[in-house]
């Protein structure tokens, strides 16, 4: 029987070598609504330590091993999605309502504004000749080092005011991702993170993540990328819906597509953690193509190619559904398949079923705010 041992200790060592050439399972996968580089630490092969504590028990002798089970799939849990469902539609409504309210107030308060700039206005002219004369003696008794900070701050402050509406709006976003991604730097801190800033239906925390997960990103290409996209596109969505209407819409369409991800990851059973802001601006994407189709987009590094914003978000969608089809994992086309949806859906038809009724909360806001203590009648109060 020696050919039958030589037999089974050839089969055996076979099986190890391509065992070991098959790709762990040991990463732990994040979506950009993307994949990052959060790697768990490799431990060596279970069919390898089984084979080696095998032949160490038998004193030498070839015996055969059985393969090891494979792990089953995660288990569907659907009643999971209820938490995170009531969560996307109270968040989207109170996103929606608070920017009625802020638009209200904003509106309210550039009307006092111009009317108190007005009659500073007519009271500089009075005294014009005699301002500039204190202004002109108060910079020549400046030191160089102030005249060049009063400059800077000048450059500054008109580099500002030359920035659209929407760029400054997005300026703030910009600025909330440069701090988490900052923070995912430092290891101290990235187990709360991977918490509360990357959405995963597995976790025990659900809801928080569909919000904070927008404003996260690991890697540094992912967020330059993503963040030039809604530079590039934000003054034309600010002006088609204003800063408050805006706002409302891209928070929402983060937290849309990150139920929509929790959907498809439950239902095929491929649980794990995702990230990035690409579910919000896929909405404001789909949201310029579909007001504006007929647009001419082009590429950064190809000025010659250009198309239609129609045919661009026509392209997005399809690169998603075979993303699904297909079973791409390298991002998260999920999210970004939902996010672009509600996108087309809110300028169809969400805006008039949402926006346009905003009028009773309004005038209930307005109602309240006049009814509150220490606060002038009605008629301190815009319309």
């Amino acid at each position: 029987m020696a050919w039958r041992s030589c037999f089974m200790k050839w089969t055996q060592i076979n099986s190890i070598n391509a065992s070991s050439l098959c790709p762990k399972s040991t990463r732990l996968n994040i979506h950009p609504q993307q994949r990052c580089g959060f790697r768990k630490t490799e431990r060596p092969s279970e069919s390898k330590k089984g084979v080696q504590e095998t032949e160490a028990e038998a004193g030498g002798h070839n015996r055969a091993v059985p393969p090891k089970p494979v792990p089953p799939l995660p288990p569907r849990r659907p009643h999971q999605l209820f938490r995170p469902l009531v969560f996307t539609v109270g968040f989207t409504g109170c996103s929606f309502g608070a920017a009625a309210i802020l638009q209200y107030e904003s509106v309210k308060s550039r009307v006092q504004l111009a009317i108190e700039e007005a009659k500073e206005e007519k009271r500089d002219t009075l005294l014009e000749g005699h301002d500039t004369t204190y202004w002109h003696n108060w910079w020549n008794q400046l030191s160089n080092f102030q005249k060049q900070v009063i400059l800077l701050i000048s450059a500054v402050d008109d580099f500002w005011s030359g920035l659209s509406e929407g760029q400054k709006t997005v300026t703030g976003i910009i600025a909330l991702n440069t701090v988490v991604l900052c923070c995912w730097r430092v290891p101290a801190m990235q187990r709360f993170l991977v918490k509360y800033f990357t959405s995963n239906p597995a976790s025990k925390t659900r809801c928080l993540p569909m919000v904070l997960s927008s404003f996260s990103h690991y890697s540094v290409i992912h967020m330059v990328v993503n963040m030039y996209v809604l530079w590039t596109f934000s003054s034309s969505i600010v002006s088609l819906l204003g800063r408050e209407q805006f706002l409302a819409l891209y928070l929402s369409g983060g937290v849309i597509s990150t139920f929509v991800s929790y959907v498809f990851k439950t239902a095929t059973g491929r649980l794990g953690p995702s990230l990035g802001a690409s579910g919000s601006i896929m909405t404001v994407l789909a949201a310029v193509c579909t007001k504006i189709p007929e647009a001419k987009l082009g590429i950064v590094l190809l000025p010659v190619i250009s198309f239609s914003a129609g045919n661009a978000l026509k392209a997005l969608v399809a690169l998603d559904i075979a993303g699904l089809v297909l079973g791409w994992r390298f991002f998260d086309h999920a999210a970004h398949l939902g996010g672009a949806l509600f996108g087309v859906w809110y300028i169809g038809y969400g805006h008039e079923l949402i926006w346009r009724k905003r009028e009773p909360l309004i005038k209930f806001w307005h109602e309240l705010r006049n009814m509150s203590p220490g606060r002038p009648g009605p008629g301190g109060g815009g319309g």
